[in-house]
Formats: structure tokens, sequence, C-alpha cells
């Protein structure tokens, strides 16, 4: 069941970026680009999902005391490092610059690789 329901989200979650344009090379590059045709719609779709994740870890952190567990078993992982280091900066810069020079993040490279040709 566990496995079934992962699979489940995970396309729920390819849909979530397909719909919301984060699929788009060009979508997520005129978003970077602020000097020459900005388009600001994917700010949208990044409230949304900062929203939904605000929400999820008020819940996981205990801010509900009827969800202590998660619904399929096991324990929440939160993690336990706190200090800033070049590892975390290192991986956010490569993120970042992966994401503004060919306008693909993982998720979204996935998506596409799995949407096929196109």
């Amino acid at each position: 069941m566990k496995n079934f329901s992962a699979f489940l989200l995970g396309l729920l979650f390819a849909a979530g970026l397909g719909i919301g344009g984060m699929t788009m090379p060009s979508k997520i590059i005129g978003f970077l680009n602020f000097f020459d045709g900005w388009d600001p719609s994917l700010a949208f779709v990044m409230g949304g999902a900062v929203l939904v994740y605000f929400l999820a870890f008020r819940i996981v952190r205990g801010a509900s005391p009827s969800i202590s567990a998660p619904v399929l078993g096991g324990s929440f992982a939160l993690p336990t490092k706190t200090m800033i280091d070049r590892r975390l900066i290192g991986g956010a810069a490569l993120f970042g610059f992966g994401w503004g020079l060919a306008g693909y993040c993982p998720g979204p490279a996935l998506t596409s690789i799995g949407a096929g040709p196109g």
C-alpha cells in the first residue's frame, strides 16, 4: 500500500508541475529574467507550494495533536542539522545555477523526461 500511495502522490506532484508550467524551460527563464519581459505567473505556483509546505510542517511539528504519525506508518523524519555550511551553500548554488541556465530543477526535469518527447 505504501508503494502504491507513493506512486499516486508522485503522479499528483508531476501533474501539478505540468499544470503549473514548471516543466517549460521558457516559462522558468521568463520568470527569472527580470529585465526583459518578466513573467510573474510562477510566483503563484511557488506561493501555493510554500503555503502547502507551511501547513504540512506545522502539522508535523505538533501544532495538530490529532496527528502524531504518518498515515501509512513509521514516524516523521525532521532535519536535525541547523547550521548553514559550505555543503548547503554549494548545493543551493548548484541548484540555482542549473535552474537558471537550463530552466529545469530536478522535479520538473524528471516530469519532462517521463512525459516523453515534445
